[in-house]
């Protein structure tokens, strides 16, 4: 059974981060298997969990699969295109597969025969191990970006829109790593000021 999940597709910096993960049922057992009982989608896990999940996935698929896209390409390509993309790929990187699962989205023609199972981080074991090691993955990419943009506070909202994260966007301008596509409102701060007034007014 292969899965596959992404992370970061709501950011507003940082890349894309697609997984896929091949899990061998009839090749777990007992203690191997015991872990992945606490599987599910990653955003309803907390940080810890998210490791200590992270590490049980690596040890017990057959295959991983991660691809990570920069903001360059969500950019030249679209948020949308490049998740399919990065789907695609992740599952084709976890061959062969008996059933292959991605998490929401039908894939296209260029994927493997594969089925789109809605909130699949929560029905499947393997897509929410894709779900996990694409977290986990984006997370520590994240931190690390932090020393490069310190004043950005990237570990702790990793990329997110956040009232702090807008804050900072809007008083120093956007970094390299941030999504230029994105219509936010941070980037535009007299837009961002008018709305707000009308709001107050409302």
């Amino acid at each position: 059974m292969a899965g596959a999940d992404e992370a970061g597709r709501g950011s507003l910096a940082g890349p894309l981060v697609c997984a896929g993960v091949l899990l061998d049922y009839s090749a777990l057992r007992d203690h191997r298997v015991r872990p992945l009982a606490l599987l599910n989608d990653s955003k309803q896990v907390t940080p810890e969990g998210r490791e200590e999940l992270f590490r049980a996935v690596v040890a017990c698929a057959s295959q991983i699969a991660v691809r990570v896209y920069p903001p360059s390409v969500i950019d030249r390509d679209g948020l949308h295109r490049t998740n399919l993309r990065g789907l695609r790929e992740a599952l084709w990187g976890c061959q062969p597969a008996d059933v292959c699962l991605a998490d929401g989205f039908r894939l296209g023609p260029l994927a493997p025969p594969h089925e789109a199972v809605v909130d699949g981080d929560t029905k499947s074991a393997a897509i929410a191990a894709a779900s996990i090691v694409a977290k986990v993955t984006r997370d520590r990419c994240m931190r690390r970006l932090d020393a490069l943009y310190p004043a950005f506070g990237f570990a702790s909202h990793v990329g997110y829109i956040t009232p702090a994260h807008s804050a900072v966007v809007r008083e120093r301008g956007p970094s390299e790593i941030h999504r230029l596509s994105f219509q936010a409102l941070c980037y535009a701060p007299e837009a961002y000021d008018a709305r707000e007034l009308l709001e107050v007014e409302a």
